[in-house]
């Protein structure tokens, strides 16, 4: 179904959207749980109809600068019903779309419109709808390369898959999901385990993900763990496992051999990787949340290999995210930097000497990866030694960005 046949017939659906925007700019609701209301709200929406209001809720997230200002609107003008129809008609000329005749645009000019939106695209801060710090923080780190970095974390992501080989493998995986009409899936040749959806899809109503065969997760995080280099008998730690997703590909790479143990200072995350370890077979996992430093202080000296997947600003994942630029600011940046060289500090003697660690970041800021690594190495002096390190940038490889290094302790 067409945007001109819901905007005919089913204003209902925009209004929704409305609510979603109302919660996300108004109440500093992540978009997300913004997107689940509504829908828990309307049960009896079909698939198509659902679709819409969550792509175009996004959408008009990820754009909301461009089209806030190209709209006509004041800075601090109020999300009232008259607004957010101008802002609506505005994403429709923005989307392509010609302006249909309807008392809800009245005031909108569709050559206006376009003018504005031409005049706003020579402006990068506007045109990719950032804040100006994050604008100015972007080309302070990244020079030359923010322009292209920030465009492509503006683009709608793609539907990843992680194979789950403990139970299938790639081909195979294709094969049951077209069963399930699922088609139009590739592989993906650097990241050996990933499945592309070319078109979204709920993947969660599917028998094959309800008997564990894979896992949503994009292509570069699924890296991260390969990049840890872990053998089936190894005892791995995951030191920030939350609800699991690397956890889980650790356990497939090591063949369900072996041990890791799963730590995270949110009990409730744990309790959420049990499930999925239950529906995945995944059997060599224990979870420990952390309560205590003593939780730290008795895994000294013990893991073969330790993933540190640290929190971090996720300026990485925008394109998932696009609601979280808005909500970040300097002051929370530099906090997680702080938590970052804390972890890295406390938690890097889990591993024995000999061991091995990878540090990983979901951010696409050297200060939040490479940096912090040097910053480490610098306070180790001969302790530990960098073996290599690897970004995962979101216009090269069209994937969430990532950074992850890998060290060896060698005292």
């Amino acid at each position: 179904m067409t945007k001109e046949f819901y905007l005919k017939h089913h204003t209902f659906h925009i209004k929704a959207i409305f609510a979603v925007l109302k919660d996300v700019f108004e109440k500093n609701v992540y978009a997300d749980k913004a997107i689940e209301k509504v829908m828990k709200a309307n049960k009896y929406w079909d698939v198509k109809e659902r679709g819409f209001v969550s792509d175009i809720s996004y959408d008009m997230v990820r754009n909301w600068r461009l089209l806030f200002i190209s709209a006509g609107m004041e800075p601090n003008a109020k999300l009232v019903d008259k607004n957010l129809w101008m802002i609506f008609g505005t994403y429709l000329v923005f989307d392509g779309y010609t302006l249909p005749e309807s008392n809800y645009f009245k005031g909108l000019n569709e050559k206006k419109i376009v003018s504005q939106l031409q005049k706003f695209h020579k402006i990068r801060k506007i045109r990719e709808s950032v804040p100006d710090w994050l604008d100015e923080l972007g080309e302070k780190e990244l020079g030359k390369d923010w322009d292209k970095i920030i465009r492509s974390l503006n683009q709608k992501p793609t539907t990843i898959l992680r194979v789950n080989t403990l139970k299938t493998n790639t081909k195979e995986l294709q094969q049951l999901l077209e069963v399930e009409k699922i088609t139009d899936t590739s592989s993906i040749i650097w990241s050996p385990d990933a499945i592309e959806l070319k078109y979204p899809r709920n993947v969660f109503r599917t028998e094959a993900f309800h008997k564990g065969l894979f896992e949503v997760q994009d292509a570069s995080s699924q890296m991260v763990s390969e990049f840890l280099n872990v053998q089936a008998g190894m005892r791995v730690v995951d030191a920030c496992a939350g609800a699991g997703g690397k956890t889980l590909h650790l356990a497939a790479l090591m063949k369900n051999k072996g041990r890791i143990i799963a730590l995270d200072v949110k009990e409730k995350k744990l309790e959420e990787l049990k499930k999925r370890a239950s529906r995945a077979d995944v059997r060599i996992v224990e979870t420990r949340p952390i309560d205590s430093s003593k939780v730290i202080k008795r895994l000294k000296d013990s893991a073969d290999r330790l993933l540190l997947d640290v929190p971090c600003s996720g300026l990485g994942v925008l394109r998932r995210n696009p609601d979280s630029k808005w909500k970040l600011n300097m002051e929370e940046i530099e906090r997680v930097k702080t938590i970052q060289r804390e972890i890295l500090t406390n938690f890097s003697d889990i591993t024995k000497v000999g061991g091995k660690m990878v540090y990983a970041t979901c951010s696409i800021l050297p200060s939040e990866g490479e940096e912090q690594v040097k910053w480490f190495l610098k306070l180790a002096g001969d302790k530990w030694n960098l073996v290599g390190e690897k970004r995962y940038s979101p216009e090269v490889y069209h994937a969430d960005g990532f950074y992850m290094a890998l060290l060896e302790r060698m005292k």
